[in-house]
């Protein structure tokens, strides 16, 4: 018998992670129509947009006015990816209740994402955790390459807690530890997540698993034998990472909230809600969703 949790806590990345790869600029009231869709879905945690300056990703330019633009549910906690003060100060004007950090395990990675190296990447980070505390919000980091990087390829996991500790010694509330290209397979989630759990409690840990290589169901499978609880996804299968080539897209959010369902797990979430957010962003983007669930939706439509 597997040894399975009997809940379980997906957090949408789409309108961040799913839309900033996107060529295709998607109107503001657009973006904020759709995260309303998703506010009735049950979801109880979107992360809206990111506020990194315009020139780097400009898809999320108007993080501003999605921020202050959204119907806000008491129960949801909305969120927005944070790079510096400066970003934080925008941030922290839109009343956003969570502030994301992001940084890489892997050094090239980090100086393409970043313009940073990891050593340097620290200060700025510590930076905007305590500007963060100050204004009352809580932090979630991002650790990229965790199981693999485009350019310095495997990752040794001694590397990836060095970073998840330095994290976690600025005063971050949890850990989004991610698959950026898509390369985790069963056994390796395995061996990191043990040695991940030697050193933190898997409450305060989330797995972010990219679907280029069809694993991400399967690596989500072995974490929840582990005991991991929280999961990223990004509706439809959306997203990639811009600074990694072949980076396909995200764990789509409907496929694992079908594999939970049907085994019994709770997310609570409402499919046919999910699906109905899922088909209005499909139509702005005007091209299919990857997503299984998406598929059969559009077959049977």
């Amino acid at each position: 018998m597997l040894q399975l949790p009997e809940q379980v806590t997906i957090k949408e990345v789409g309108p961040r992670d799913g839309l900033q790869n996107e060529a295709k600029r998607i109107e503001t009231e657009d973006k904020v129509a759709w995260i309303d869709h998703l506010s009735e879905s049950g979801l109880s945690y979107i992360e809206i947009s990111s506020f990194v300056h315009p020139k780097w990703i400009p898809q999320l330019a108007d993080a501003k006015e999605v921020a202050e633009a959204i119907k806000r549910h008491p129960e949801i906690t909305y969120a927005a990816l944070v790079p510096n003060m400066k970003g934080l100060e925008r941030a922290i004007d839109t009343e956003i209740d969570e502030v994301s950090i992001f940084m890489s395990s892997s050094e090239t990675h980090n100086k393409k994402n970043i313009n940073k190296s990891i050593e340097d990447t620290y200060p700025v980070l510590k930076e905007v955790v305590e500007g963060a505390k100050q204004a009352d919000k809580s932090v979630r980091g991002y650790v990229s390459t965790v199981f693999g990087c485009p350019y310095d390829g495997h990752v040794p996991v001694e590397q990836v807690l060095h970073v998840c500790d330095r994290l976690f010694e600025m005063g971050i509330d949890e850990l989004s530890l991610g698959d950026t290209i898509g390369v985790a397979d069963p056994n390796q989630v395995d061996r990191v997540l043990e040695e991940v759990n030697k050193r933190f409690s898997f409450d305060r840990i989330a797995m972010h698993f990219h679907n280029t290589r069809g694993m991400a169901l399967a690596n989500v499978l072995v974490s929840l034998q582990h005991g991991v609880t929280i999961f990223d996804g990004a509706l439809g299968g959306l997203g990639g990472c811009p600074y990694a080539k072949g980076a396909s897209g995200n764990l789509a959010t409907d496929d694992l909230v079908h594999m939970l369902n049907q085994m019994g797990i709770d997310t609570g979430i409402r499919q046919d809600k999910l699906l109905v957010a899922a088909s209005y962003i499909q139509s702005k983007l005007d091209k299919t969703l990857p997503s299984h669930q998406m598929q059969v939706t559009n077959r049977s439509s």
